[in-house]
């Protein structure tokens, strides 16, 4: 090959690894905001059902839904929030990991701002699905009334192959669901542009006065309104917890050539096609195509609406991930489907509470109607969490003035928090179901918390630094344990601190293997770890060694076979006469003291979740030694 041919391939080669995470993304992370013309605007003209909607009402409508995608999404989350990330991760918890880092100020505020931040957007996770597909599956209707009956099976049917596909990993999704995608804001964008000439004067919405003059003459009906606008940028909170899987730069650019001039073409078509037509208002999306076209962009927009659902459940996996390595939540099983990115994960056990939640609300409320109205109070509140969030993030990480963040965040704050107000209004008529799902998962989270922190303050009154433990075993000669052969490995996270499981074998057994082996296992920020690197032996005494295993993100966690692997070192290891021990701590509950009693019932539960060690090191189960410890909460 040349070297001009091969400088022509690099560049190449440079664009397609570019836009396979834009598509990508494209299908994942903008499936979300890219679903709202379906239901925002048909939403926005019901208040005027009765009375009819003026020129002047449409056009201040559209302005708001234009420009407050413009301000919360563009200037907010892409241009602005995007660049706020914890090694690659973003939404809630990764702002409130970046200032646990930065300051011990106000950590409470801060740590119960996250949490609240968190357990909203995963309210927001189970009602986004079920609001998307029920939307575009209604749309049978249009196309023949006798589907009518059939809209909550076929949405249920839909549901549980989204959640089948979720083990296949964001990437194998991503590659699917992207050229749809791509696909869907194409039409979107064309239906849109063709409507425009229906009522030119349309293009008035892009002058932001018309938004204002609308806001100003509704009165407190434009706060019910303001709510149905709100539903425009839904998924915004999303795009930002999903930055783990692609990127900035592919989410960016996404933005900003794809999805955001489909959105805004389709939903000034909608605008001009309702002046044009009034009677289109009863549902402004799907009446804009002629009727040839009408079923295949029903099956098309219920492939969009699926797919939508992907961004919130993706930006759920992140934040619980997140909120694991912050101590929120138990340890549970979190694996890799990516071998270039590590954001790209998948949690079993959150998959199944999402399905399971997301069913629960499509047999509750049956319609998009309906469900409607419980949606907004989840997305508001962990968009203003986020900003405030934020705020403390410019101050205490990038060093901005307060002059300079109350000019750039205040304006911000106070429109998110009258879109909160709105949306508080339709508490009374669904609106408490998300708030009942944010407030549960803020009691487990908190609960978790604070019973870690019990059990870690009650494990340091027994801590024994190893070096000191195991100098005075091999001191006392004389009165030293039982010799017995063979090896112990003892787990831990420790490796400084004696493993309290060696203590209780000391304690009851009275013995110590010939040969005893403090193992710390640390997975390391890259796909895999090449078996030169695998450990890391350091000799304490003449029976004590510190062993370190690394593993990759992609690596399978064998412990047996990369102790195998430590024979070159002389390191002495048969399977068959090795012991492993791990500790196994009984919770009792104890209502006069640590948390009340409901709260240790419920931390006690909790506990049952965490991943088994045995199972995830693959540890063989007739070589493990479980001792178990009792301990009052």
């Amino acid at each position: 090959m040349t070297i001009a041919a091969h400088q022509t391939l690099q560049p190449a080669k440079g664009m397609r690894s570019l836009l396979v995470p834009i598509v990508g993304s494209v299908g994942v992370v903008y499936g979300d905001i890219g679903t709202s013309p379906l239901y925002a605007f048909r939403e926005a003209l019901r208040p005027f059902a009765h009375d009819g909607v003026s020129r002047g009402e449409i056009i201040g409508l559209i302005s708001l839904m234009l420009w407050t995608l413009t301000i919360i999404v563009t200037f907010k989350y892409v241009l602005f929030l995007l660049r706020a990330d914890n090694d690659g991760e973003g939404g809630t918890l990764a702002l409130l990991a970046l200032l646990m880092k930065k300051t011990s100020r106000y950590t409470a505020i801060l740590f119960f701002a996250g949490i609240i931040g968190a357990a909203l957007f995963i309210g927001d996770a189970m009602i986004t699905p079920a609001l998307s597909v029920l939307s575009a599956v209604e749309g049978l209707r249009l196309v023949t009334p006798t589907f009518s009956p059939y809209v909550v099976p076929i949405a249920v049917a839909i549901m549980i192959l989204l959640f089948i596909v979720q083990s296949r990993g964001t990437a194998a999704v991503s590659k699917f669901f992207g050229p749809i995608t791509l696909l869907w804001f194409a039409v979107m964008g064309v239906a849109g542009a063709i409507h425009i000439g229906d009522a030119p004067s349309i293009l008035q919405a892009l002058n932001p006065l018309h938004a204002f003059k609308f806001i100003i003459h509704a009165g407190f009906a434009g706060l019910v309104i303001l709510g149905a606008v709100f539903l425009t940028v839904t998924g915004a909170e999303a795009l930002y917890a999903d930055l783990g899987h692609f990127g900035r730069k592919p989410i960016q650019a996404a933005w900003f050539f794809v999805v955001f001039p489909a959105l805004a073409l389709n939903y000034l078509g909608q605008g001009a096609f309702v002046l044009h037509n009034r009677d289109g208002a009863s549902d402004p999306f799907f009446l804009m195509f002629p009727d040839w076209a009408l079923l295949p962009v029903v099956i098309l927009a219920t492939a969009a609406t699926i797919i939508a659902s992907q961004a919130v459940i993706t930006g759920a996996f992140s934040l619980a991930r997140q909120a694991i390595h912050l101590g929120l939540l138990p340890r549970l099983e979190i694996c890799f489907t990516s071998e270039t990115n590590t954001g790209q994960i998948y949690l079993p056990s959150v998959n199944t509470v999402l399905f399971i939640g997301v069913l629960a609300l499509i047999f509750f409320f049956k319609s998009s109607e309906s469900l409607a109205t419980a949606y907004g109070i989840s997305v508001t509140g962990a968009m203003v969490v986020t900003t405030l969030l934020a705020f403390q993030f410019v101050r205490m990480v990038w060093h901005w003035s307060l002059l300079t963040a109350l000019a750039a965040l205040l304006p911000l704050l106070l429109l998110e928090c009258v879109f909160l107000g709105a949306n508080m209004l339709k508490i009374h008529d669904g609106g408490y179901v998300p708030v009942m799902i944010a407030g549960t998962l803020m009691v487990l989270m908190w609960t978790w918390k604070k019973g870690t922190l019990l059990l870690k303050q009650k494990a340091a009154r027994n801590d024994i630094p190893l070096a000191q433990f195991v100098g005075s075993i091999e001191r006392v000669s004389n009165h030293s344990p039982v010799a017995v052969p063979g090896t112990a490995v003892f787990l831990t996270s420790f490796p400084d601190l004696t493993p309290s499981v060696l203590l209780h074998n000391l304690k009851h057994n009275h013995n110590l293997h010939a040969q005893n082996v403090i193992l710390t296992i640390k997975t390391m920020p890259r796909p895999t770890v090449p078996e030169s690197e695998r450990y890391v032996i350091q000799s304490i005494s003449k029976r004590f060694i510190k062993l370190e295993l690394r593993f990759g993100f992609m690596d399978t966690q064998n412990v047996s076979k990369a102790l195998s692997l430590c024979r070159r070192d002389g390191f002495k290891f048969d399977i068959m006469s090795t012991s492993f021990y791990i500790g196994r701590r009984k919770l009792v509950a104890d209502p006069n003291s640590g948390m009340p009693h409901w709260q240790d019932r419920l931390f006690i539960g909790m506990s049952a979740f965490a991943i088994d060690p045995s199972d995830h090191f693959h540890l063989p189960s007739n070589r493990v030694v479980e001792i178990g410890e009792q301990v009052v909460i």
